[in-house]
Parts: C-alpha cells; structure tokens; sequence
C-alpha cells in the first residue's frame, strides 16, 4: 500500500510539474506574440519582417534537419523559387498577394516533391549532395528562364491589396501580414511535429531500422516530410518576394541554403524557437553590420565558431539542457 501511495504522489507531482511548464511556456508566448505586435514602434519595419521571413525559412528547415535528421544543402531552392513564383504571378498575372503566396507555396511543394523523390533514396552525405546539385539545377535554371529575368531578377513587384481591402504597400500593414503568417507557419510546424506522423518521424531520426522494422514505410514519411519543409520554405520565400518587392537569383544560391543551416545550428536543431533566435542573430548581424567596415562573412563566421565551441547544442538547445530549462519543462535532445 505505501508503494502505491508513492507511486500516486510521485504521479501528481509529475502532473503538477508538468501543469506548471505548461504554463510557464505560455506565457512565454504569450509575451514574445506581444512584443512582436508593438515591436515596429521601435524598430524598422523592413528590418522585422526580413526576420520575421528568415525565421520562417530556418523553421522549415529546422522541420527536416532537427525532427527527420535529413540535412538539405539545396532548400534555397524551395525559398527562391517560390520567391520567383508569387513575384511573377503578382507583377505579370495581376493576382491578389494571397493568391500569389499560395501559388509559391504550391510549386515549392511540387519541386520538393520531385527533388525529395530522388534524395531520400541516399543517406547522409549522399543526401546533402543530391539536394545541392539538383538545388543547383534550379538556380541555372533561374539564370536562363525568360521569366525570372536572369541576372536582374523580377523588379518592382507590386504589393498589392490583401483580399483586395487591405492596401499592403503601408509597411505597417505589410508587417502584420508578415506577422500573421510567421504564427501561421510555426502553428503549422507545431501541430505537424506533435502529431503522429512528427512522433514517427523522431522515430525514424534516432533509429530508422527499428523504425522500419516495426512496419514502418519510412521512404514515405521521409518523402512527407520534406515536400512539408519545402512548402513552409516557399511560404517564407513568396511573402520575402512582396516584403522587398523583388525576387533575385541570391535567393537560389547554395549560399542562403548555406546561411539557413548556419542559422538553425546557432539557435538549435530540435527545438521550435531556437532558428528563430538563430536566424534573428544573423539578420541582426547582417544588417547593423553591413553599413560599418566590419566584413560581415568574417563576424558571423567567428560568432558561428564560438558557437560551436561553447553551445554545442546552440542557444536554446543549451538553455533547454540547463537545469533552469529542465525545471520550466522545455525538452532537449541528448
């Protein structure tokens, strides 16, 4: 009878403890969704939105890399490339920026349907390699389609009006909309991640034969997963082509899939927020950096060393390992 009383408490406690994480992380969200409703009375709203587009980006990336253990070399592809897509079908097509973004998200997810379909066949490096040259065969494609301009790129895209009411050339209006589909997308890679299907996919990133030796079709789930990666990636890639009016062939170089990577490792693999801490401190970097004579490459790549160095598991990943982390409920991977 005690044995099963302690087991009770230890239970409760357990329920209790977990209750209180709950609480406490949303209430984090809580005042992270508020700062970001007042922040562009204090900062440009250009600068937020870049963020808010990149955060997105390493999100999505973070989906295939930190919860399917899959590492792309070529998802500038599916940011680009969607990037391209909402730009010519806002400018040339006269579609609503709704329509437009979707319309990206839809071919970022056929693309990465039909790259996923030939690199999910490789493991490790072989899959990097894959992903990189057919990333690479986009952007020449980019380079010589009629369409995307070659070296100019899509110019002068226009804004638009949401729904045909809200006139998205105010940069405030601009900013909520950017807003409002950053908290879609991470609502999306949530929901995606707790569910089943995100359950297996751990599965298979700690242990695909057993995986497969429970019954599992992991080719499919492999498959699922990236063409989801690729789409949240379009996502963040078509509303960037209407924050700066432009889509351009930097968007489809292997050096933004280099500069997503660099931003997931930063803030941490495995973890929901930490890209965007990753991707916040890069754009930051960037972007107060740029006008100084400082070389930006040689800064983000020693702040990425120090990194490595000192928070193995990135930023976040390091706090959530931490005791204080472990107390609030956050999980980490070992």
């Amino acid at each position: 009878m005690a044995d099963i009383a302690d087991v009770t408490d230890a239970s409760e406690q357990a329920e209790t403890r977990g209750a209180v994480a709950g609480s406490v992380q949303i209430a984090i969200l809580a005042i992270g969704l508020a700062l970001l409703a007042v922040a562009p009375m204090f900062l440009y709203p250009v600068f937020l939105m870049k963020l808010l587009c990149f955060a997105l980006f390493a999100c999505a990336f973070n989906l295939l890399l930190g919860y399917t253990g899959l590492l792309s070399f070529g998802h500038a592809a599916f940011f680009g490339g969607a990037a391209y897509i909402t730009a010519h079908a806002v400018k040339e097509w006269h579609l609503t920026p709704e329509l437009g973004v979707l319309l990206g998200v839809a071919g970022a997810a056929v693309l990465g349907l039909v790259i996923g379909f030939f690199a999910i066949r490789r493991q490790g490096i072989y899959f990097a390699m894959i992903t990189l040259a057919l990333s690479q065969m986009v952007y020449f494609f980019c380079l010589q389609a009629e369409f995307t301009k070659g070296e100019d790129g899509i110019q002068g895209v226009p804004r638009g009006h949401l729904f045909g009411l809200i006139d998205l050339s105010v940069s405030t209006s601009m900013y909520y909309f950017t807003l409002g589909v950053f908290v879609i997308g991470l609502l999306v890679i949530w929901r995606f991640v707790n569910s089943p299907f995100g359950m297996i996919l751990k599965s298979i990133r700690e242990n695909e034969q057993r995986a497969i030796s429970l019954g599992y079709s992991v080719q499919s789930y492999k498959l699922g997963a990236f063409v989801m990666s690729a789409a949240l990636a379009g996502l963040a890639g078509g509303v960037k082509a209407l924050v700066f009016q432009f889509a351009t062939l930097t968007d489809v170089t292997w050096q933004m899939s280099g500069e997503v990577i660099l931003m997931t490792l930063l803030g941490g693999i495995g973890t929901l927020v930490g890209p965007i801490f990753g991707a916040g401190l890069v754009v930051t970097l960037q972007n107060y950096l740029a006008t100084s004579d400082f070389p930006v490459t040689i800064v983000t790549g020693v702040v990425f060393m120090v990194c490595v160095l000192l928070f193995r598991r990135g930023l976040v990943g390091e706090f959530y390992a931490s005791r204080l982390g472990r107390k609030l409920g956050f999980v980490h991977r070992r």
